[in-house]
């Protein structure tokens, strides 16, 4: 799968937020595999979105479909990246094997 990679500081700390639309999902890559801190919010976020956590090997440990605005999500475990996708278009069970590019 395709993705844009959220890189520097600011586009971590923006994520999906003021943008009218995705064009490629966003991985977000946290410092190390954890719960509470991979929580996340939809403030600023225009439209709903697929939510995919995974863990260090890309195995998908937890999947959520969020609306704007929701205040905060954490995941049912740690996760180390954390993919941002169109609502819908994440077509993953919790277990499987995500390969990004």
């Amino acid at each position: 799968m395709k993705v844009e990679w959220a890189k520097s500081p600011r586009e971590k700390i923006l994520g999906l937020m003021f943008r009218k639309r995705i064009v490629r999902p966003l991985v977000l890559e946290l410092p190390r595999e954890m719960r509470i801190g991979a929580s996340i919010h939809m403030m600023f976020v225009r439209f709903p979105i697929d939510a995919v956590f995974l863990d260090s090997k890309f195995k998908v440990v937890d999947i959520a479909t969020l609306r704007p605005w929701t205040l905060n999500y954490t995941p049912k475990k740690a996760a180390k990246y954390i993919l941002e996708m169109k609502a819908g278009a994440a077509k993953f069970k919790t277990g499987d094997t995500v390969k990004l590019e």
